[in-house]
């Protein structure tokens, strides 16, 4: 019995003594009871270090990320505030599922670390000041859906490899200061739905992309992008920004074939030609941007565009010549028409008056009707001087309206052409 009693007590004594080293050193036992993946924690750890110090200020994320402790086991306590999580899995491990950085002007490079996440499915590091190139390590996030990179100061090329990222959904790496080709490599990306390259400084024609059957959204605004439109593109886009690049050539008849396509802007360019006829007849679209371009002329649609679903069409600062289109009068939905500082010339039509003063049941009156800089001439629409100010944005400044006084609020803001200018572009001005 006296054996049995000393075994019991020296038993306790060694389970006493082990509770007492565990609270006291925490960090002795840190291997063996860790729920976070080592490989991770090392990401984790690496990332940190890689930031420049003084960009991690007091109350951010990463000033929290205490390494004495486990990362998983004290997500969301005081020693790992936010910036991650963890999901454990099939194995009973804990692994990093989602990095998202607090945006708080974090700095450094993002080659720090080997990023052998294979479990992570969203990396946001966005609205920081990471520098230097995108890194290859990126490739080794294999199960990555969500990647934004939105608004840093990242340059260089895109690297190849992130088309090997089959998964990914989104990508955003616009505001930052990237060069070269956008990677042909993207056209493996067959689940991506959002690509947004915005406000860097790519440069080349735009790759084929149709292999992308859900890719919805693609704004590559505000590059040097050159060559002509890209087609085919993916019939499954809804909204296609291409904004303020070096494009030229006609439009592609490839756009008939985007059937779920709602908003087209392909403004600030060099294309020329003619506007299609099927963009006015286009079964879904909704907002048309081709201003600053060099468009000559423009087809009339079937059916006086009764059946367009147009809202918004901006074709301003082109050389369109002729007669004012007659058809957008008749557009059931088209509230705003920007047809300024093109050399359109005739009479203002008085179906733009009556859309504008007194649309018709069921369709929409014209909400904005930009007409100035352009060789308009003749009386002025009867409807039209009905209109009150704050009633509707008419201009009508910058043309051979003659008869066209300051007591109108369409006839401010800018005096008409001289009788010189307008018989210069046409004797038949009167």
């Amino acid at each position: 019995m006296s054996n049995y009693n000393s075994s019991s007590l020296f038993i306790s004594f060694n389970f006493l003594l082990l509770l007492l080293l565990v609270s006291l050193c925490p960090e002795l036992f840190h291997s063996v009871h860790s729920r976070t993946f080592t490989g991770d924690m090392q990401v984790l750890k690496d990332l940190k270090n890689g930031l420049k110090t003084g960009s991690i200020t007091p109350g951010s994320c990463l000033s929290s990320w205490d390494f004495s402790v486990d990362p998983c086991d004290h997500i969301f306590t005081q020693r790992f505030t936010c910036g991650f999580r963890c999901d454990r899995i099939v194995s009973g491990s804990a692994r990093v599922t989602e990095i998202t950085l607090d945006q708080v002007g974090y700095s450094g490079s993002l080659a720090s670390t080997s990023w052998n996440l294979p479990y992570l499915h969203t990396l946001d590091l966005s609205f920081n000041s990471f520098s230097g190139e995108i890194p290859d390590s990126f490739a080794n996030l294999s199960r990555l859906r969500h990647l934004s990179l939105s608004e840093n100061s990242l340059t260089g090329f895109v690297p190849d490899s992130l088309g090997d990222l089959s998964l990914l959904e989104e990508i955003y790496l616009d505001g930052n200061y990237l060069r070269g080709p956008i990677p042909s490599s993207f056209n493996r990306l067959i689940s991506l739905k959002r690509l947004e390259l915005q406000g860097n400084n790519f440069c080349g024609e735009i790759p084929i992309l149709d292999s992308l059957k859900e890719l919805y959204f693609l704004d590559a605004s505000d590059n040097y992008i050159s060559g002509e439109v890209p087609s085919p593109l993916p019939t499954s886009l809804v909204e296609l920004s291409i904004r303020n690049n070096n494009l030229e050539g006609d439009m592609p008849s490839g756009f008939g074939n985007l059937v779920v396509l709602q908003v087209l802007d392909l403004s600030h360019n060099e294309l020329s030609g003619r506007v299609s006829s099927f963009l006015f007849d286009h079964p879904s679209l909704q907002q048309l941007t081709l201003s600053h371009n060099n468009f000559t002329s423009m087809g009339a649609p079937y059916n006086m565009g009764v059946n367009s679903r147009l809202i918004a069409l901006d074709l301003s600062h082109n050389k369109l010549r002729g007669l004012l289109p007659a058809f957008m009068a008749f557009m059931p939905k088209l509230s705003a028409l920007s047809l300024e500082h093109n050399e359109f010339t005739g009479m203002v039509p008085s179906q733009y008056a009556v859309k504008a003063a007194i649309p018709g049941a069921g369709t929409s009156s014209f909400e904005r009707l930009l007409l100035g800089g352009n060789y308009l001439f003749g009386p002025i629409p009867g409807p039209l001087m009905g209109l009150k100010p704050g009633s509707a944005n008419v201009s009508l400044v910058d043309n051979c309206l003659f008869r066209c006084p300051d007591i109108f609020f369409f006839c401010q803001g800018g005096r008409q052409k001289s009788l010189l200018d307008c018989k210069t572009f046409s004797r038949f001005i009167p």
